[in-house]
């Protein structure tokens, strides 16, 4: 698809990166889909509280409790593994930006965009510093 011998143009980065955003964004929706469903057949009648706020259950605060949740099948695990993709998705597009621009040596972008996935991690890892 890609000529590997001379470094990709632009289009060509365009053109991975939307193809990136939109299969990680469809990705997760029907996974948070998917959760929807398990939660629904799994939780039948369940009435919800809406008058005072609760937060998640610590099992699903957690990256590796959520897998172990989604891998059971658990409906509400799934719909946080959906929600965890969206987030990495804009993620994983600065870093295959990242990428790109080491390849075609374009210094000055690449020092921006690493700046911008330093900032993007330390805001989703700042809660454990």
């Amino acid at each position: 698809m890609f000529n590997r011998t001379k470094p990709w143009n632009d289009e060509q980065m365009s053109t991975v990166m939307g193809t990136l955003l939109r299969v990680g964004v469809v990705t997760s929706a029907l996974i948070v889909v998917l959760g929807a469903i398990l939660f629904f057949f799994q939780h039948p009648g369940e009435i919800m509280d809406y008058t005072s706020f609760k937060g998640e259950p610590q099992q699903l605060r957690q990256v590796h409790s959520i897998l172990i949740g989604a891998l059971s099948l658990r409906g509400r695990a799934v719909i946080q593994l959906g929600l965890l993709l969206l987030i990495a998705t804009p993620v994983a597009r600065v870093l295959f930006s990242l990428i790109g621009f080491v390849f075609e040596k374009d210094w000055i972008y690449m020092v921006i965009t690493f700046i911008v996935l330093l900032v993007l991690l330390g805001s989703l890892f700042s809660v454990y510093l």
